[in-house]
């Protein structure tokens, strides 16, 4: 999958101004979402056969990549509940 797909605004298209105002307000979120684009573009290359990596490890990247993506959704929750 290219990274446009794991794109924040492309998971998440019905929050695209809580997206907006998470990355101005929320230092966490900020940290959470950047741990997911650098987890994406990880997967990417390996996906990609850029760079060699063990399959059990691919694995792993994934599972980090969609616990970022539970705890952005989370904060999108939290945020909208406010």
């Amino acid at each position: 999958m290219s990274e446009a797909g794991h794109d924040l605004h492309t998971l998440f298209p019905e929050h695209g101004p809580t997206l907006h105002a998470l990355k101005l307000d929320n230092a966490h979120f900020r940290k959470v979402a950047e741990d997911h684009h650098d987890l994406s573009s990880q997967i990417q290359r390996f996906e990609a056969c850029l760079a060699a990596v063990p399959d059990d490890e691919l694995e792993t990247l994934k599972k980090k990549r969609l616990f970022t993506l539970d705890e952005i959704a989370a904060l999108i929750a939290h945020e909208e509940a406010a």
